[in-house]
């Protein structure tokens, strides 16, 4: 999937990268263009929002860090099943150990 223009530009405004910058955040992008750059963070956190945050409203910041938490460390390594391994990464790094 190709970023928009529109998409990329708010990442690489002179305000948004003020505000990183402030709040003493390195700001990490891939190269122009090339989609595979960071793949597969892309593929994560398009899970974490279609599966999980997409419809929340959260009260308080804590609340959300908990509830990603709660994605990460119970469904999306333990459980969910990913199309690359096949298995969830812990399965995946049980099975790694036993060969």
């Amino acid at each position: 999937m190709l970023r928009r223009p529109v998409e990329y530009a708010q990442y690489t405004s002179e305000q948004f990268q003020r505000l990183m910058a402030d709040h003493g955040i390195t700001c990490s992008m891939s190269r122009s263009g090339n989609v595979w750059d960071n793949a597969a963070m892309e593929s994560f956190f398009s899970s974490l929002k279609t599966e999980r945050t997409a419809r929340k409203v959260y009260r308080t910041r804590d609340d959300a860090k908990a509830d990603v938490f709660d994605y990460i460390e119970r469904f999306y390594n333990p459980r969910r099943r990913h199309s690359t391994l096949g298995l969830s990464p812990v399965d995946y790094e049980e099975q790694a150990k036993l060969a």
